[in-house]
């Protein structure tokens, strides 16, 4: 699967109409809505704010007052036509005084996603089992150690009253099995399942 590897954003004007196209990757619907919320803010003085979104929850288009049709899912068909998952599209449109009728408005919309792909950096991303270690300070090396020599990626720490590290395997190997000779030392527990960049 592929994915957008950070936010970006283009612009183009059609018959004095302004569309600007900004790209986010996003996991869920959740982290999708509160995007386009803040663009929403951010445009509130817009025309349109119209939205597509493909994530691991699901997918959803919104036309935000332009015709049936001609907004929201010409731009999911051009995240779909890229294969292009975990990721959330927001067009802003300032009109400028000309109608562009509805051929017209799915072209500019599927133009301006497609200008916005266009500038992203384009990754793969798997799915991949994410478990979460906890261990004691004087424990660091030993699991740095480890974490190394059995090819596991670390992808978040934290540091409470104790150390986290949040793990994923490359190949999904049993993670709790190479940690069973600290005998009770470390806890191992399977965190959730998350789409991540291709290790």
């Amino acid at each position: 699967m592929k994915t957008i590897k950070k936010p970006v954003q283009s612009e183009i004007n059609i018959k004095k109409s302004q569309f600007i196209c900004c790209l986010y990757p996003t996991k869920n619907k959740k982290e999708s809505k509160e995007i386009i919320r803040k663009l929403n803010q951010k445009y509130s003085d817009a025309t349109h704010n119209c939205t597509a979104y493909i994530v691991g929850d699901g997918e959803g288009f919104d036309d935000n007052g332009e015709p049936g049709g001609t907004a929201g899912k010409p731009m999911i068909n051009v995240l779909r036509k890229n294969e292009l998952h975990n990721v959330t599209a927001i067009v802003t449109r300032y009109f400028g005084g000309i109608k562009l009728g509805a051929g017209g408005l799915v072209r500019a919309y599927s133009k301006s996603v497609m200008e916005a792909i266009g500038k992203a950096e384009i990754v793969e991303i798997e799915e991949y089992d994410v478990y979460k270690l906890t261990f004691e300070y004087s424990d660091i090396k030993l699991v740095d150690g480890d974490v190394r020599n059995a090819s596991l990626e670390l992808i978040d720490k934290e540091y409470t009253d104790k150390v986290i590290y949040h793990i994923v395997s490359k190949d999904n190997q049993n993670i709790s099995k190479i940690f069973e000779k600290y005998s009770g030392k470390i806890s191992v527990d399977f965190e959730n399942k998350q789409f991540l960049e291709k290790i």
